[in-house]
């Protein structure tokens, strides 16, 4: 499948579950929580009220080398959306993207999704416990604090 088609297929309408494409073109589909979606509006209410410069976006697709990957929230500098506007799926990562971790995740997935998010140009990436606790990696390495947030402490 492609992209376009995921967007418009009736039969993927309305199902609780976020849904992503791999290298083959393949449907990938996570359960979403309740407990993954307050997580996601706390992260985008932080980015949304102390980014001024840039947007939010929650469900984020990402164009990568391994099909289409959806961050389950990311920020956009002014300059990165001059350059792509709103298209979907952005044909490379915004600079922060943030990846909010399910039971139903692996380790070794959120640490593939992770790779594919800077190999596709986010500058930092933040992956989130259900527990509320951020690991930060910028430039793909773990870090103590946010470049891009540097006064974020915690959720």
């Amino acid at each position: 499948m492609q992209w376009s088609e995921v967007l418009t297929s009736p039969y993927l309408k309305n199902l609780p579950f976020k849904i992503e494409l791999n290298q083959f073109g393949q449907v990938l589909m996570s359960p979403a929580s309740n407990a993954h979606g307050a997580i996601q509006m706390d992260v985008g209410y932080i980015f949304k009220s102390k980014l001024k410069r840039g947007k939010a976006f929650s469900e984020c697709s990402i164009q990568t080398r391994d099909g289409i990957k959806v961050a389950d929230v990311a920020w956009a500098s002014e300059d990165f959306l001059s350059r792509h506007g709103e298209v979907t799926p952005f044909p490379q990562s915004p600079e922060l993207c943030v990846e909010i971790v399910s039971p139903s995740n692996t380790k070794h997935e959120i640490e593939h999704k992770v790779s594919l998010y800077f190999a596709h140009g986010a500058q930092e990436v933040w992956v989130v416990n259900l527990k509320k606790q951020v690991s930060i990696y910028v430039g793909g390495l773990p870090a103590a604090r946010s470049k891009i947030l540097p006064r974020f402490k915690e959720l």
